[in-house]
């Protein structure tokens, strides 16, 4: 696959990967565990919940440095740089101009945002560029204490919880959907994306 397609496939998987998050957050029945934390600091504290994307992915960047004793993953940051202007893109363009109230319809628009993140998700990790420093911190946990996979990211998950509780972030029905969710809807579509991504291979 050349430079380009995969740059592609990381832009576009990215971008819808931003647009299932604010989905989910907008649903306002409780947001994934990082999320939710991203949410509420800029709630808290201000600024937009794209800045805070960068800055907890900056600091999570020098935390899997300190676990894996190595050099920080600085092309990282490009990851975290496009997320969060997608993010903000989504919330102020898009997201912020529709609203729910009635549950059957939060609920819906919860799992919508929930299936696209998984797509996004499933898309952006052919392209093997930087992974987001939330998945290298459940690799990075999880090479540090020889944990399996699934323990190394029930930490990652439950650590986000407890700090997203501390700055009131939202918390609710959709974390726990979300929490159960989310790996299934990347395998999902994760067969899919890899026969696009094998399409664009030029032989």
């Amino acid at each position: 696959m050349t430079m380009f397609y995969r740059g592609l496939l990381y832009i576009g998987g990215l971008f819808i990967l931003a647009f299932g998050a604010s989905l989910t957050i907008k649903a306002n029945l409780g947001a994934g565990p990082w999320d939710a934390l991203n949410v509420g600091l800029s709630h808290l504290i201000g600024l937009t919940i794209g800045s805070w994307i960068v800055i907890i992915g900056i600091i999570l960047i020098g935390v899997n440095a300190i676990l894996l004793k190595k050099k920080p993953d600085l092309l990282a940051l490009f990851t975290v740089f496009i997320l969060g202007f997608f993010v903000d893109f989504w919330m102020i363009r898009l997201v912020n101009s529709f609203h729910f109230f009635v549950f059957s319809s939060q609920l819906t628009l919860l799992i919508i945002g929930l299936l696209i993140v998984g797509l996004g998700i499933a898309l952006y990790l052919q392209a093997s560029f930087p992974l987001n420093p939330i998945d290298d911190f459940m690799v990075s946990i999880q090479v540090r204490f020889g944990l399996n996979l699934v323990v190394a990211k029930l930490i990652g998950e439950v650590l986000a919880l407890v700090f997203a509780l501390l700055v009131n972030g939202p918390i609710g029905l959709g974390t726990l959907i979300i929490a159960i969710g989310i790996g299934p809807a990347i395998q999902f579509f994760h067969p899919v994306c890899s026969k696009l991504s094998g399409k664009l291979i030029i032989k």
